[in-house]
Parts: C-alpha cells; structure tokens; sequence
C-alpha cells in the first residue's frame, strides 16, 4: 500500500527554514513526492516529526 502523501494543501514554504508551512516537506520532496519509492516516503514522514520537533523547541 503506498504511502499517503502527508499535503494538507496549505502550499506556502517558510522563507528561513524553507519547509512548507503545511506539512514540513522541502519544495523538493513535495515535487518529488509521486516519484519516490514508500521506503524514502517513510524517512520523509519521519523527517517531518523531527523537523516538528525542532521547531516547537525554536518557539
């Protein structure tokens, strides 16, 4: 089963840290989303939590 694509199409990337502002993705992993195989989508996902995580310690 493949990876759900974790957009919540709220489009718009953080000039400072350049992550979308919706779902953590960089402009390249959201373009390259359907390309990429489930195993790279997962690191992704989990990038995402870690990402998350940096930021609510930055405040």
């Amino acid at each position: 089963m493949a990876v759900k694509s974790p957009c919540i199409e709220l489009c718009r990337f953080d000039g400072k840290t350049g992550f979308c502002v919706g779902c953590l993705r960089t402009r390249e992993e959201c373009r390259e989303w359907k390309k990429l195989k489930d195993h790279r989508r997962h690191q992704i996902l989990q990038d995402r939590a870690r990402r998350q995580t940096k930021l609510d310690k930055a405040g």
